[in-house]
């Protein structure tokens, strides 16, 4: 196959191809099903994105731990898929899903907590929806 077919079906067929990058991994981006709020963007390599298919839980893989997790795993705050969508190139995938609690490590709803504002000397942070839906030392023991 030619690489402009190769392209063709990956763009426009019904194969499943993911492609991840150099390192083994895919972009996702998870959002809540029912009200479209982007709650985190993580990684999947190839067995987090077949343990999320297969087990219809949101399954990721930690490039900081280098390590296969489960949402949820530990604060309980689990992730149930609802729907799964490919990108045009087959190397992002959008996750929708039902959270349970909150999609952020840092204890809230969304890990998009902070608004960018233009600024005199640059770019600066300000919160936006940022209440705590739990405490995450208590959680996470740190």
């Amino acid at each position: 196959m030619s690489n402009s077919a190769a392209i063709d079906d990956r763009e426009e067929g019904l194969a499943f191809q993911p492609k991840f990058d150099a390192s083994g991994l895919l972009t996702c981006v998870a959002t809540d099903a029912a009200t479209g709020e982007v709650l985190m963007v993580a990684h999947m390599n190839d067995e987090a994105l077949r343990k999320t298919v297969a087990s219809g839980e949101a399954w990721y893989f930690s490039r900081s731990r280098n390590a296969l997790w489960r949402k949820g795993e530990t604060s309980g705050h689990v992730q149930r898929v609802i729907e799964m969508r490919m990108d045009c190139d087959q190397d992002a995938i959008w996750i929708r899903v039902e959270q349970s609690g909150a999609a952020c490590h840092t204890g809230r709803r969304s890990c998009f907590y902070r608004k960018v504002e233009a600024g005199e000397g640059g770019a600066r942070l300000s919160f936006v929806d940022a209440d705590k839906v739990f405490d995450p030392k208590a959680v996470y023991r740190k």
